[in-house]
């Protein structure tokens, strides 16, 4: 087995008639505003230019004392490339254009994602680990299950701490509850307190209502939800968990700015990935988490992000407008409304044994 190595980063330590289109225009200038002065903050921390291999912009993950690259590796995507040599290609290429915030789980294709994660970044002595700002999550809520996750993590991933441990899928509304009665919380914090995890927070895709519940169960160091064109107008993360988030210091993590992980939102032609990702990114969070499952794909989202410039004004107003007909009703964010996007050990964990029907 390759050595584990320990991450140095640290603290000190659509159109309808004119008149319908200007109606829309004028009801949308206190949120165009709103994101505007946020995408504004954004921009003179990220403003820049960047040239091919000279990095990504980064931006501060909270209170934690640490800065991230804004566009984070998708875990779950990475463990799906069949050519495993091309995955560990890919993510040393991601690295060395400056994608030095990596994402995944416990249960990402049985562990197959952690597990050549873990092959990358304990390649050559361990440099590439030194580069990066790992992140993966435990699945259960129970103190048993959340210790036995943390070390197989540990293992998989070939390294002697986590930067940042999250309570995967807060889908339910009662696992803010499940999460401190069944002791997977103080599992948690111990294993934090021993040095195993460095910072700790959650995730989800299904109520901003459910992560609002979730957020005063602890001080967490960060919140991941899906950020997209579509949600601004659906049960929105953006408006209703990002302020609260802010207020108490957690990092907001971008995720599913496409819809998902089959594209929806690109596929539908509501937008272009382009548009979706500057839009994420155009919100008051630190990263926007990405599935990258090839080098052309890595490639075309380094150029969207090397360069950032928020979507604000004019063109903000505009893509709203296009986005609306479809976004209402949520078709394009059906993970908000249904099981079917649950993982399959949530979904047995909540009593639903099989798979939902197709």
């Amino acid at each position: 087995m390759c050595d584990r190595h320990r991450n140095p980063f640290s603290t000190s330590e659509p159109n309808d008639s004119e008149e319908t289109r200007r109606e829309f225009m004028q009801s949308s200038i206190a949120a165009t505003s709103a994101i505007a002065l946020g995408a504004t903050a954004i921009t003179a921390s990220a403003a820049e230019e960047k040239k091919p291999g000279e990095g990504i912009p980064t931006r501060p993950l909270g209170k934690t004392g640490v800065n991230v690259s804004i566009l984070c590796l998708g875990g779950w995507h990475i463990g799906a490339v069949q050519d495993k040599d091309e995955a560990v290609k890919i993510m040393h290429t991601a690295i060395d254009e400056g994608v030095t915030f990596f994402d995944n789980c416990w249960d990402y294709h049985d562990g197959g994602s952690e597990e050549i994660m873990g092959r990358a970044l304990a390649a050559d002595d361990g440099k590439w680990r030194k580069k990066v700002f790992l992140m993966t999550k435990v699945c259960a809520r129970d103190a048993k299950g959340v210790r036995a996750m943390i070390d197989e993590s540990l293992k998989r991933l070939k390294t002697d701490v986590i930067d940042l441990m999250q309570m995967h899928e807060i889908n339910w509304d009662n696992d803010p509850e499940w999460v401190v009665e069944q002791g997977g919380l103080a599992a948690l914090l111990q294993a934090q307190k021993a040095g195993k995890v460095r910072f700790v927070g959650f995730t989800g895709h299904k109520s901003p209502h459910i992560h609002l519940k979730m957020l005063p169960v602890h001080k967490w160091d960060t919140v991941q939800c899906p950020i997209n064109v579509c949600d601004h107008f659906y049960r929105s993360f953006a408006k209703e968990l990002i302020p609260a988030a802010k207020k108490q210091g957690t990092a907001v993590i971008g995720m599913k700015s496409l819809g998902g992980g089959d594209g929806k939102i690109v596929k539908a032609g509501v937008a272009t990935a382009e548009e979706c990702i500057r839009f994420a990114l155009s919100q008051d969070i630190a990263s926007l988490v990405s599935g990258m499952d090839s080098m052309d794909v890595l490639k075309k989202n380094i150029a969207t992000v090397r360069n950032f410039k928020p979507i604000e004004g004019e063109e903000l107003t505009k893509l709203l407008a296009k986005v609306k007909p479809h976004a209402g009703d949520g078709r394009h964010e059906r993970f908000k409304s249904t099981i079917d996007f649950d993982g399959p050990y949530h979904r047995k964990q909540h009593g639903f044994d099989q798979p939902p029907p197709k």
